[in-house]
């Protein structure tokens, strides 16, 4: 009985290669101290309102004082995701 012939199956070739894009990171010089600065002044700001019994900085916001410091604080975070 004959033998059946066999097919030869293509060996398998990989994909080339892709090459990895360059990432220029250029970190922004700014970004860095207006960061620390907004977190600074943000607690600053809330320090100084507990510290006087909340007659400064602004007395006339009362205990919103802490919302603003709390601002400054989520400023500097919205800031820092510039940061690279």
């Amino acid at each position: 009985m004959p033998k059946s012939r066999i097919r030869k199956k293509a060996d398998y070739t990989p994909p080339p290669a892709k090459q990895a894009a360059s990432i220029k990171l250029e970190s922004r010089g700014w970004v860095a101290p207006v960061m620390l600065a907004l977190f600074l002044i943000g607690l600053a700001w809330i320090v100084v309102f507990y510290v006087t019994d909340g007659s400064l900085p602004v007395d006339a916001l009362g205990n919103a004082n802490i919302v603003v410091g709390f601002g400054f604080i989520a400023a500097g975070f919205a800031v820092s995701t510039q940061w690279k």
